[in-house]
């Protein structure tokens, strides 16, 4: 593994922050296509 020197904990943080971020984007995503989706089939939409 290559040496992070005395900066290791904030990079760690850095990087694990950064994929929480990237893994919440992608739910509100999913969830908010679902979402849109019902919306649509609600008011009838036939392309879906």
């Amino acid at each position: 593994m290559i040496g992070l020197g005395e900066h290791a904990e904030f990079i760690i943080a850095a990087y694990g922050g950064v994929f929480l971020g990237l893994l919440a984007l992608i739910f509100w995503i999913v969830a908010d296509s679902r979402r849109i989706k019902a919306r649509l089939a609600e008011l009838g939409d036939k392309r879906g």
